[in-house]
This record gives C-alpha cells, structure tokens and sequence, in this order.
C-alpha cells in the first residue's frame, strides 16, 4: 500500500515538474562581447536582452559561457542569454543553457541582425537556414537543426560592395539610434508574447510591424 502511495505521487510530483519545465524559455541575444561591439549592428540580439532586463528589473550575472537574467511574467520564467562565446560559437552557450535549464527546444528564441530587413524591421519563423548569419550557422550545426525560433531584426543593407563586414560591425547612425527605443520596446513585448501567447500568435501579432 505505501508503495502504491509512493508511486501514486510520485508520478503527480514528476508531472507538475514537467508541466513547470514546459512555462521556461530560454531566450538568447546573439552578439559579440567587449566594449568595442557596445551599439553595433551586429550586437542588436545584446542590446534587445539589455532593455528588457532593465524593463524588467533583471540583472545580468556572469556564468558559463554567458550571462545570464531572468524574470517571470504571467506564470512564465524568462531566461536571458547573452553568450560569451563570440558570435560564430553561439550554439556551445544555447545548447549548454538548454541543457543546464532543461529547456525543450520550442521554448527557444534566438534574437540577430538581419541585412535582408530594412532598418527595425521584424520578422519571427519558426525554423530556417541560417540566411549567411554566422551566428545562426553555428547553432545549427551544434543542435544538429534549423528548427528553432527566430527573431530577426531588420538593420538594413546601406553598405558599398565589400564593406557587409564594416557596416554590420558599425554603430548605429543618428536617425537609427533616435528610433531605437520605440523598436525596443516593440521586442520585448515581442519576447513576452512569445513565452504567453506562443510562436503562431507572435508571429502573426509582430510580423510586419
């Protein structure tokens, strides 16, 4: 009898745990760190991490392989990545704090540049190639897929050929810089849909806006 108790809640403690696993998401900023990459193009995934961190009274804590901060909201916990790897080895810190946390990968939102987006453009899909983003391709080839969430985010393509590297790695302009927080915001709402709401509804809510 006490056996059959044991299992009895046993079983009901492993669910709930299960079900507390499922309203965690780990959501990564991809981006380069030191002082030198502060306000680039390219450290947009950072930039979008550090205004929700401080929207959301979280600090950023060095660990391995990144820093990280969390918040909840509406039952959910959010956790914020910043790799400390470089981008081209993302996908060691994402696969690391995935597994470390317990993470499924549907829980996933990995946040980049995008040359192919006019300026604060944003678009979320739910899977893809890595559209010739070193950042992307490293974490494919470390989960061994494409199909995770990502949010790109639209930092234009006025550059002269053979200067990609220079304008992705420069600072915003005065007009960019002037817009940014209006941009901001709209992406930590976004983050929060997607951890309430889920992917489906965040895209079809925040693409194109």
């Amino acid at each position: 009898m006490f056996e059959f108790i044991k299992k009895l809640f046993g079983s009901k403690k492993e669910k709930e745990t299960t079900e507390e696993l499922m309203k965690k998401f780990l959501i990564v900023g991809l981006g380069n760190i030191g002082a030198t990459y502060d306000d680039t193009r390219h450290n947009i995934g950072f930039k979008i991490l550090d205004e929700i961190a401080s929207k959301e009274n979280a600090a950023f804590e060095s660990q391995k392989l990144g820093s990280i901060a969390k918040f909840r909201f509406k039952g959910r916990t959010f956790i914020l990545l910043k790799p400390s790897t470089y981008m081209n080895l993302s996908g060691k810190a994402v696969k690391y704090w995935m597994t470390k946390e317990n993470i499924p990968l549907e829980n996933v939102l990995i946040i980049c540049d995008d040359l192919n987006l006019n300026f604060g453009a944003i678009r979320v899909k739910a899977k893809g190639s890595d559209g010739g983003h070193n950042g992307l391709k490293d974490i494919n080839a470390v989960l061994q897929t494409q199909k995770y969430a990502r949010f790109r985010f639209g930092v234009g393509d006025e550059f002269s050929k053979g200067r990609q590297v220079d304008y992705v790695l420069g600072k915003w302009n005065e007009d960019e810089f002037k817009l940014l927080p209006e941009r901001l915001e709209k992406a930590h709402e976004l983050v929060k849909s997607f951890g309430t709401a889920g992917l489906n509804n965040t895209m079809n809510s925040f693409n194109g806006t």
